[in-house]
């Protein structure tokens, strides 16, 4: 049994292979945390903090106990009313104004398999155990149930919420998290990702210090700025050493990742939807779910984390036909020719790609409507035939007769204002009455917290996808959201959560009708790289930024919370369309492999040493990306401290493994860089594949390796290693 109760100490026990999470009903009924950490039998409620605190008060049920205080207590989930003056999981704000909730355990149960959201994507899993904590406040007529779901092979606790009105007067949810942390003691950092448009998950290391560090998004996505996953790890943790916990929230809009050291050193982590423009009512009978958060822990460092988070992310969280299958080899059209097509240009584009082995063809934007620049015909989604001098059926055989699949790009949740939907139908987008409206990217957001827009867009996006062979699709989302007013309700504090349950109904439809187009999510990159878009987009695309040097730190910090088999990474033409930055082609290959592999320009503008270079990168990447997909990842460097990047990919049997570095600063006479593979089994030996060089690999990961370094800026190294079992002379030399 993966979960236990033990019912004379009322104490819930979580287990996983290698963690603990535990929690205690106390003689008030209030849910109290006690644990959570590496595995063990113990019972923890020793640990509880009994003393009398100045200016920390005490529930009315403790009489002259004055030793009790939610102040100081570690809780499951703190709400707001109860004396507990630190950040706190829940806000209920009753008719007359009141904040005074005060949730008392009722009763549980125990599931076998893993629990569902209505409307949310979450982690799925039949080998999973559930547990359901109920909580009420009788006076208000609140019932709140915990679900916590266990993983235990992959070391996986998920947590998430329910709110019910079991009472008659309507309330008003006004914050909700998905889960607390609490911890007694400890020096911790806070590891999180921060970025912009073009340059996102720079990772952060910070010291959680007194008052509230405080992590989050108001764009109506998960944005660029601020990833919603975060890392706390003990001050000394590092890669391989250490205690840390992972925290993940599988949500694409608005959130809020809060954490605060209080007045008695004691840490509280507090993740879930963010409180701006949010005050959702709830009515007698009504339900409201929190979306779900993916905690994991790991006792040994951050690379174990990460490879947890990994796992449970490609087989729990990832669907459809193409969760486990290599992804094709593709080459968009936008920065090939952005808006300027037609079908002869995306039929060279195919012949091109046959011939140097890419696989896929993406008619990325500028194919509908009237739209020949980004001023017009979003939500016109209909094949403009005039322009690409045939209808989609002929474009998509004649890629198709080229030997390679084809693909296109949508928008469905803009609209410009020169279009026919928004002529037909202006009420149809979300803005405020009266107001001029906030442009971005001069196009306009449609409503999805109207049933009536969802259902629309569904109509029209199947009949395109029904027109040819569509193999794959890319759902973009080009602006963060403002003006935030819904002409369907009454209460707009809804609507930013009604808009992404909007949003997952249309693209739980569409993947449910067209199961075997291969979805990649994209806003304007990175903006929305998050767990709730991966629950239908099996692949993202990573960011605008395809400069390869910028690229070694966006994937390097991606790589903390997500697989190498989700992050979407193309090699693009050079000089960089983003930065000016002039690299080799081999360079912007290794670090494109580090994810689903494909091509950003214009194929008929290689020089034929550039063309038989993608033939030698496509040969190679269909070799290795089976281990890229399903191999253990591990970071060796950190490219925002160090002079290069360098990181690995070690198979689960230890037999293969591939070892990627990129110089990103050269200087005269340098040092020599040594390399220290990781993930290898220190009883082997290895051989170098293009060399045939044999190394132990103990040497290699006690040792490191010696890069023979080459005069010119960004030069890049690849070793494909594979176990062998004769001892052979020691050697290496760059590959090229």
């Amino acid at each position: 049994m993966a979960i236990i109760y033990h019912e004379e100490k009322q104490i819930f026990s979580l287990h996983t292979k290698h963690s603990t999470y535990q929690m205690k009903v106390d003689q008030y009924f209030y849910l109290l945390h006690l644990y959570y950490g590496n595995r063990m039998e113990s019972c923890m409620d020793y640990m509880l903090p009994y003393f009398d605190r100045g200016f920390s008060g005490n529930p009315n049920d403790t009489g002259n106990n004055r030793s009790f205080s939610l102040d100081i207590m570690p809780q499951e989930f703190p709400v707001l009313g109860t004396g507990d003056y630190r950040n706190t999981a829940c806000k209920i704000r009753e008719q007359n104004g009141c904040y005074g909730c005060d949730l008392r355990y009722t009763g549980h149960e125990l599931q076998k398999g893993k629990y569902s959201l209505p409307g949310l994507p979450a982690v799925y899993a039949d080998q999973a155990e559930t547990l359901a904590i109920c909580l009420r406040d009788e006076r208000i007529g609140v019932g709140v149930t915990l679900y916590y779901g266990v993983l235990e092979d992959l070391d996986i606790i998920t947590r998430s919420a329910k709110v019910t009105n079991i009472g008659q007067d309507c309330f008003y949810l006004e914050k909700l998290s998905s889960v607390c942390l609490d911890f007694l003691y400890g020096q911790y950092d806070v590891i999180s990702f921060y970025g912009r448009h073009a340059m996102e998950r720079n990772m952060q290391r910070t010291a959680v210090s007194h008052g509230r560090q405080v992590y989050g998004s108001s764009r109506g996505t998960s944005s660029h700025q601020y990833n919603p996953f975060v890392i706390l790890a003990q001050s000394d943790a590092t890669e391989r050493t250490g205690e840390c916990y992972g925290v993940s929230l599988v949500y694409s809009g608005n959130f809020s990742a809060e954490i605060e050291r209080d007045q008695f050193d004691q840490i509280r982590l507090v993740m879930g939807l963010s409180e701006e423009q949010f005050s959702y009512p709830l009515k007698a009978g009504e339900e409201f779910y929190a979306p779900e958060v993916v905690l994991s822990y790991s006792g040994e460092g951050l690379g174990l984390l990460s490879d947890q988070l990994h796992q449970c992310i490609r087989r729990h969280i990832c669907r459809g036909n193409y969760r486990d299958q290599i992804r094709p080899v593709l080459v968009n059209s936008w920065e090939a020719c952005y808006f300027n097509f037609d079908g002869n240009d995306i039929v060279n584009l195919a012949k091109q790609a046959a011939e140097l082995g890419v696989e896929l063809v993406v008619l990325d934007d500028g194919w509908f409507g009237k739209r020949n620049d980004d001023n017009s015909s979003l939500g016109d989604w209909d094949f403009n035939e005039e322009k690409l001098g045939c209808s989609l059926k002929e474009l998509s055989d004649q890629v198709h007769a080229q030997g390679v699949q084809f693909g296109l790009w949508v928008e469905p949740e803009m609209v410009s204002e020169e279009s026919g939907l928004y002529r037909e139908h202006p009420e149809w987008v979300l803005q405020i009455p009266g107001k001029k409206p906030i442009r971005g990217r001069n196009q306009l957001v449609l409503d999805f917290a109207n049933p009536e827009v969802v259902s629309y867009l569904f109509t029209k996006l199947s009949r395109i996808l029904e027109q040819g062979q569509i193999d794959y699709v890319k759902w973009d989302m080009n602006r963060s959201l403002a003006d935030i007013y819904s002409g369907c309700t009454e209460n707009q504090g809804t609507v930013l959560y009604d808009y992404m349950l909007g949003v997952y109904r249309l693209l739980d439809l569409l993947t449910s009708i067209f199961p075997d187009i291969l979805w990649e999510g994209c806003s304007g990159g990175g903006g929305r790289f998050d767990l709730g878009m991966l629950y239908y987009t099996p692949q993202i695309w990573c960011s605008d930024n395809t400069d390869a040097v910028d690229r070694v730190r966006i994937q390097y910090g991606t790589s903390f919370g997500y697989p190498l088999s989700v992050i979407g990474s193309h090699i693009s033409a050079s000089p960089n369309h983003q930065t000016g930055r002039e690299t080799r082609i081999d360079t912007r290959g290794v670090v494109a492999m580090t994810g689903a592999f494909g091509y950003e320009l214009n194929l008929g503008k290689l020089s034929e040493e550039e063309k038989q270079e993608v033939k030698k990168q496509i040969s190679f990447y269909h070799q290795t990306a089976p281990l890229l997909q399903n191999g253990r990842y591990y970071r060796l460097s950190n490219p925002f401290e160090e002079e290069y990047g360098a990181w690995m990919v070690v198979d689960r049997e230890q037999r293969t493994a591939l070892l990627s570095v990129v110089i990103l600063n050269m200087h005269g006479n340098m040092p020599v860089i040594y390399i220290k593979p990781d993930g290898l089994n220190r009883n082997l030996k290895y051989r170098n594949h293009e060399t045939g060089a044999v190394y132990d690999g103990d040497a290699l990961m006690s040792y490191g390796l010696p890069l023979s370094l080459e005069l010119g800026d960004y030069r890049a190294y690849q070793i494909l290693f594979e176990a062998v079992d004769e001892t052979e002379y020691c050697g290496s030399r760059k590959l090229t």
